[in-house]
């Protein structure tokens, strides 16, 4: 029994060993551009029904995290199908691995702007920026198992969100410093997928 359970064991290391030296190839660019078309369309709905956003800080919050969780919903639904076809007896390791690298940066996204609500208003203008960098964090702690031109979108995330909080003032609120910097983001992790997709598929053949 002991030596069936260091056996196990063995076999358990081979496959994470495995699963961190293979691209995850489990995001779906289509669904992707899909999130991208999704955050230009909350922007619209920010600039129609949020007009103040300084001024009413916890519906802005709803709205943006409502966003956030839609798209994580789509996103990770359509990971577990795509990663079970395309990476098959890895697909759940590949899973927990990518969740894992992605997960820090989620939980502080949605507990930043709690406590930014329950310190000062004062600050609050400095989430939108916050919310960027946190994510390219993300993307970068990610980067380990996605195509290299990742870094670019991790980039982009962190230099948008620089940018928001070097506004200095409210102006970061508004519908575009959001909507403008995750549809670009997201339309460009979308391009770096589906051109990752298409080389291995020529490889392949």
């Amino acid at each position: 029994m002991a030596d069936l359970n260091q056996a196990l064991v063995e076999i358990r290391t081979i496959r994470r060993q495995v699963a961190q030296n293979t691209e995850f190839r489990g995001y779906g660019p289509a669904t992707l551009f899909a999130t991208a078309v999704v955050a230009a369309l909350m922007g619209a709905v920010q600039a129609y029904w949020l007009p103040a956003p300084a001024t009413h800080p916890v519906q802005y919050v709803i709205l943006w995290l409502t966003m956030a969780a839609f798209c994580a919903a789509l996103i990770g639904t359509q990971m577990l199908t795509r990663a079970n076809r395309l990476h098959s007896g890895m697909a759940d390791e590949m899973v927990r691995m990518a969740v894992a690298q992605f997960l820090p940066a989620a939980v502080a996204g949605a507990i930043l702007p709690v406590v930014l609500l329950h310190v000062t208003q004062n600050v609050f203008w400095m989430l939108p920026g916050l919310w960027q960098i946190i994510f390219s964090l993300g993307v970068f702690a990610s980067c380990r198992c996605l195509p290299r031109p990742m870094l670019l979108v991790g980039a982009w995330f962190l230099l948008t969100g620089l940018a928001c909080i070097g506004l200095g003032d409210t102006r970061s609120l508004a519908p575009v410093t959001m909507s403008g910097a995750y549809a670009v983001g997201m339309a460009l992790v979308a391009a770096v997928h589906y051109h990752s997709a298409r080389k291995a598929s020529i490889d392949e053949d």
